[in-house]
């Protein structure tokens, strides 16, 4: 199953400042801030939605296609994703922006102030879907995750256009879309993804109400945090799946693209809804056990047991073929 993860691929700057940001506030003063903190300890990782998600799903043994741009310091970020299963010779590579940047601060009370650079992911909408399946020879899925409006625009109208299944995942981006933007990006979907709060503001902007939402397309994927994940479609009881308890919990970031990407790779797998969610689930869990969004590892093994014992021998014994190293005979 060839699939296409578009969106956004960006290199997250995060810094720790020991003190709290309201102490260095002057009540009188605030129409005029200027401030310095002094930082001491940061953390460099590679993110981006798209990027994420597709890491995840080469975890799994697949070989994604990665769809965004990037600028021309992409080269070792590059690397690390190949090494990881990602095919990235369908990312444009921009001749004048660079990579997009997430730079934020957080202080000892976890307040942050934050900054995005888009960069390069503004030509996201200068890549062609049609082009892209050209040359992979045919997708058989396509996922529209958040970048430029722009760009998540047309490729949702070129998946239609061509004929393309498609998952509509804008995630943070509705925030900042028009309601008739979001509205133009869900008719159609095989899947809608969204987390609780994304769901009350798509019908707030978009004027419609759940069952509206559920005509217009094939499942309502919603993450529930640690309720795990809830999908809807209409005429159909909802599944509900619990969330895999973690050992530790490291660092939040990027859980929601690992669900999504245990997701696709179970549903590509041809395994039933249900266990595909039962995967996303777990490889959330890793994520959340990890510092960073692609800072881990499957090990088969360790994946087969710890799905059985979330969710049952059945349930383990169901994805066990299509684990990497079992499927290489390593394990």
């Amino acid at each position: 199953m060839r699939v296409a993860v578009t969106g956004s691929i960006a290199t997250d700057y995060l810094m720790v400042f020991p003190g709290r940001f309201t102490d260095q506030l002057v009540a009188d003063r605030l129409e005029q801030v200027s401030l310095s903190f002094l930082i001491d300890r940061l953390d460099v990782r590679r993110g981006g939605v798209a990027a994420n998600i597709s890491y995840g799903m080469g975890a799994l043994g697949l070989r994604p296609l990665l769809v965004g741009a990037v600028g021309q310091d992409f080269d070792e970020y590059r690397s690390w994703l190949e090494r990881g299963g990602v095919d990235t010779s369908h990312v444009r590579v921009s001749e004048e922006r660079h990579t997009a940047r997430y730079l934020c601060t957080s202080d000892s009370m976890n307040n942050q102030i934050a900054s995005f650079y888009s960069g390069a992911m503004a030509e996201t909408g200068e890549i062609d879907l049609g082009v892209v399946a050209e040359r992979a020879g045919g997708l058989d899925l396509v996922l529209v995750g958040a970048s430029d409006p722009d760009g998540m625009i047309r490729h949702t109208q070129q998946c239609r256009d061509l004929g393309l299944p498609f998952v509509a995942d804008f995630s943070q981006q509705i925030a900042r879309m028009s309601g008739e933007e979001v509205a133009s990006l869900v008719p159609g979907a095989r899947f809608l993804f969204t987390n609780e709060y994304e769901a009350g503001l798509l019908c707030e902007k978009t004027g419609w109400s759940h069952g509206d939402v559920l005509e217009r397309v094939g499942g309502w994927m919603t993450t529930l945090g640690a309720g795990g994940a809830r999908l809807e479609a209409k005429g159909a009881a909802p599944v509900v799946v619990p969330c895999v308890p973690a050992k530790r919990e490291l660092d939040p970031t990027g859980i929601g693209d690992a669900f999504r990407a245990g997701f696709l790779a179970a549903l590509s797998w041809g395994v039933p809804l249900e266990r595909a969610m039962q995967t996303g689930c777990l490889l959330a869990t890793l994520t959340i056990e990890a510092r960073g969004p692609q800072e881990y590892l499957v090990d088969a093994a360790a994946f087969h047991r710890r799905m059985a014992d979330a969710y049952g021998d059945d349930a383990a014994a169901e994805i066990q073929p299509f684990l990497p190293a079992a499927r290489e005979g390593t394990a």
